[in-house]
């Protein structure tokens, strides 16, 4: 047996050696797309991510003979606890992510270790892996791990799946991420429907409006949870945990990316769409200095040509059984897919994460000729 150690860490300093085994471990992954450094320190700094509002989280860093060869996180969301269990989380559910290992011993060790610090914390079952918030990066990349993930997706090498499942965890969900050629016209069924939609007079699509940001952000906010609140894994966001992410993806925001859908004058369904930051992170290999800094300025100002991202789709609870919640979807989908091509020089457009039984998403999506491109795992372990 090898002098395997796994040590907590805190401060700056041992969140920066956890940041750093990130990069060290994952740098001759051709598909791993490295993120900006101060991004990243700032994800697992309690000073700066509002999800330590509600969290108590641990950090863990293995050694073998003095060297770093893996990390872990353990936490649980206080938040999380209070959902009902049928939803996936609920009392006693706690957490594990950020893993990073050079094989499999280390793996079983560091998993090991965050399961002890969990139930010393009470926690008697646990989903992972989740990277910390179940709205940031969830589950473990088990299909497509040929190309690079788009923008708020990540990345694991392939043996990981083995290495999990051989500690004892079992499939809770898998989620789904739908990729399609946006340059191509959706089946002419689709074409008439969004058609109808467009002679209704009691519909509107509308672009958002970002001199009034804090304004569209509360009704996305507000429709997010509703249409939401009953989904599997459902947390419900902090007022603090939206400005904070508002302000970190107001850079990326487009008007003509993000739809809201009204009808009769009222919000009922939202689309959000980000270019793939993901894109020019790769070329600048997360370094803004010397000379990232002056690229990913220069694409942010202008993105183009840019591929794009769906991360997040809603549409009122009251009318997600309706033919109306598919109609708007689908004229969402469309206005945004034509502005994104013709002003943004798109090819690919990735829908997801998806909940591989959500029925109605998965309709929507196979609809438009979209194909799963990847599926992320989130497991389940009783403690």
């Amino acid at each position: 047996m090898s002098n395997l150690t796994i040590e907590p860490v805190s401060g700056k300093a041992g969140r920066k050696a956890f940041v750093d085994i990130g990069y060290a471990l994952n740098r001759d992954d051709p598909n791993w797309v490295p993120p900006l450094r101060a991004e990243a320190m700032e994800v697992v700094d309690p000073a700066k991510n509002p999800f330590f509002d509600h969290a108590e989280v641990q950090l863990f860093i293995a050694r073998r003979d003095g060297k770093p060869v893996g990390r872990i996180s353990a936490h649980y969301d206080k938040l999380a606890l209070d959902m009902p269990a049928e939803q996936g989380f609920g009392p006693g559910t706690g957490q594990w992510g950020f893993l990073d290992a050079v094989d499999e011993e280390t793996t079983a060790a560091l998993i090991a270790r965050a399961e002890d610090w969990l139930r010393e914390h009470g926690m008697t079952r646990v989903l992972a892996p989740i990277s910390l918030s179940i709205w940031e990066e969830p589950g473990l990349l088990t299909m497509g791990h040929d190309h690079p993930p788009m923008v708020m997706m990540g990345h694991h090498a392939p043996q990981y799946q083995g290495w999990v499942e051989a500690q004892g965890y079992t499939p809770a969900k898998t989620l789904r991420t739908y990729d399609i050629d946006i340059r191509v016209e959706y089946p002419p069924l689709i074409q008439r429907i969004i058609k109808s939609g467009e002679k209704n007079a009691k519909i509107r699509i509308r672009p958002v409006d970002k001199s009034k940001f804090d304004e569209e952000a509360a009704i996305i906010l507000g429709l997010l949870n509703d249409a939401w609140r009953e989904n599997w894994g459902f947390v419900p966001l902090t007022d603090r945990e939206v400005a904070h992410t508002g302000k970190k993806l107001k850079p990326l925001v487009r008007e003509d990316l993000i739809m809201i859908a009204e009808y009769e004058g009222e919000p009922v369904a939202f689309m959000m769409t980000l270019p793939d930051l993901n894109r020019p992170l790769m070329e600048i290999g997360g370094k803004l200095f010397p000379f990232g800094f002056l690229k990913l300025l220069k694409w942010i100002r202008k993105p183009y040509p840019a591929d794009m991202r769906v991360p997040l789709m809603g549409v009122k609870k009251e009318l997600q059984s309706s033919r109306l919640a598919s109609q708007l979807a689908f004229m969402m989908i469309e206005y945004i897919r034509r502005a994104a091509v013709k002003d943004y020089g798109g090819v690919r457009g990735e829908i997801g994460w998806i909940l591989d039984d959500n029925q109605g998403m998965n309709a929507i999506a196979e609809a438009i000729n979209a194909t799963v491109n990847k599926e992320y795992t989130i497991y389940q372990k009783a403690l």
